[in-house]
């Protein structure tokens, strides 16, 4: 069937390469918070107290679980962490000394002990309010030796919730390309770049991987083949489904709330996006316009549709109403816009541009097409940005170290910072809020 339709293939593979592919292959409760915070503040002061314990196997605990803390508050770039100071406790009985605290400008005091009860971890941590003397927090935290880091993490979670009053990334995970076999294969890692695991071996073009909404189903875009068919993974029970039809089928991604993967397929000709269910099945047609139809993004209702188009000339970014199908233009700024992703807040869209420079930045815009702000410059490629579960962070592809590195940063594009250091490049990455 493809040999019979081998230069009409050819001709949109061609096609979509001219116009995307320069991305894809080189391319206690809120109110708290509140009023612990100081007027103007950006970041909140915390003083972070080593972890006690008494000796032996549970002061090596001691030092992991505070190296996981310390790394995982810092992660954030919520908080500004400094070290308890000497004179923080009563030399009679040992309570804390919050003026001392204050006093070097902690707003945030949290400190715990480690042991050992019926062979388990017992972390039991505590926060201060430092100015009120408050506290605002006491859990214990269980689990096996070998459960440290997530016992650490999960105190972080709690921390960050409980000062923010949102949830936090800890527990979240990243799925990306790598290129560090040979081949370009799809991995996942912490939220954090740390516990990376190989999810394919095809041995060949892995691309644009994306998670459903309950974390079951994986889907990308596969060469393994010769031509770009969708791949998707049942991730629990390891089998896995081909969508092999003629032309291309390309850069799948979710809709949120259903079990419907959105991906650009031409096999009726032009490129167009649809739906498809998790065995394969195509569900619907979702486009319908001359010209180059791909990226989908949603919103987190799923009731609307971002993606690039190329139906007013060059690649911009348009929404789609999911039940009328009647589609706006987002961006009027720069002449080659794509790769959009929605917020989980759903107010906002990222993406990419190709500058006149030759630089590709991300940008972020209001999902109306208001206040536009840049948020990468003068670091040469960055591409392919994707939100934190809970809209604090964005992951995103870059060159600016040589290879492609995935780098994190605050929605506000300060606080940039590579992800991991890993061997081959990394590339086109995916946030998913699967815990």
């Amino acid at each position: 069937m493809r040999s019979k339709k081998f230069s009409i293939t050819v001709s949109a593979v061609v096609l979509f390469s001219l116009f995307f592919l320069p991305f894809l292959l080189r391319a206690e409760e809120a109110n708290e918070y509140i009023q612990i915070r100081k007027q103007g503040a950006s970041r909140i002061s915390v003083a972070l107290d080593r972890t006690s314990a008494s000796g032996g196997r549970e002061s090596e605990w001691a030092k992991t679980l505070d190296t996981t803390i310390h790394n995982g508050i810092e992660f954030t770039g919520l908080f500004n962490l400094m070290p308890a100071p000497l004179n923080m406790r009563s030399a009679q009985d040992g309570a804390l000394n919050f003026g001392a605290l204050t006093s070097v400008g902690a707003e945030i005091y949290t400190g715990g002990t480690v042991s050992k009860k019926s062979g388990m971890v017992n972390l039991d941590m505590a926060v201060y309010d430092a100015v009120s003397g408050k506290q605002l927090l006491r859990k214990l935290y269980t689990g096996q030796e070998s459960q440290l880091r997530p016992i650490g993490q999960q105190f972080c979670a709690d921390l960050v919730e409980l000062l923010t009053g949102k949830r936090s990334v800890f527990g979240s995970k990243i799925v990306f390309v790598s290129n560090r076999t040979g081949s370009k294969e799809i991995y996942m890692c912490d939220f954090d770049g740390q516990s990376v695991v190989q999810l394919t071996s095809s041995k060949s073009i892995s691309l644009s991987p994306a998670l459903s909404s309950d974390g079951r189903y994986l889907a990308w875009t596969d060469y393994a083949s010769g031509w770009p068919d969708l791949h998707i993974k049942n991730l629990s029970t390891q089998t896995s489904v081909s969508v092999s039809k003629q032309g291309v089928c390309i850069a799948p991604r979710w809709r949120n709330g259903t079990d419907e993967c959105a991906v650009t397929l031409s096999f009726e000709g032009d490129q167009e996006i649809y739906l498809v269910k998790p065995n394969g099945q195509i569900s619907r047609r979702l486009t319908y316009s001359r010209g180059i139809d791909v990226s989908p993004t949603f919103s987190p209702d799923g009731s609307r549709m971002a993606f690039v188009s190329q139906r007013s000339g060059g690649p911009q970014i348009f929404i789609q109403e999911m039940q009328s199908k009647s589609a706006s233009r987002l961006t009027f700024s720069g002449t080659y816009n794509t790769q959009p992703a929605w917020s989980p807040a759903g107010n906002k869209i990222a993406y990419s541009s190709w500058q006149k420079n030759g630089e590709i930045n991300i940008f972020v815009v209001n999902a109306d097409g208001s206040g536009l702000l840049q948020l990468t410059s003068g670091a040469n490629n960055n591409e392919s940005p994707s939100w934190s579960p809970d809209g604090s962070m964005i992951v995103f592809s870059s060159s600016r170290l040589g290879k492609k590195r995935l780098f994190v940063m605050n929605a506000d594009g300060t606080n940039q910072r590579a992800l991991m250091q890993s061997d081959g490049d990394q590339q086109q990455p995916f946030w998913s809020n699967i815990r």
